[in-house]
């Protein structure tokens, strides 16, 4: 459920990237944050399907959710390393422009 939740988070943040002509939001960082964690999770199931065999698809509820919350959890630690990474580079320089008024 894991690995799931976070494809679908790069295949998402992929679609977008592809379709956006400027990327001055850096959204190629986001993208590699999610493959990086979808290709992490991609490794862990096999080692935990090696390990447990044919018990690793006779997931019970408790553990569905647990993955689901994990999943959840890397998706949102992925946004917040990328909106501190637009807020150091300040890309349009709003930031800039902000603090220079005052």
């Amino acid at each position: 459920m894991t690995l799931l939740t976070v494809l679908f988070a790069a295949v998402i943040v992929t679609a977008v990237w592809y379709n956006r002509a400027d990327d001055d939001m850096q959204i190629v960082t986001l993208m590699y944050l999610y493959w990086g964690a979808s290709l992490m999770w991609f490794v862990d199931a096999i080692y935990e399907y090696a390990e447990l065999g044919t018990a690793f698809f006779e997931a019970t509820a408790e553990d569905m959710l647990n993955d689901a919350f994990l999943g959840l959890a890397a998706i949102a630690l992925g946004l917040v390393i990328w909106i501190v990474r637009l807020l150091i580079t300040d890309p349009k320089g709003k930031i800039k422009t902000a603090l220079s008024r005052k």
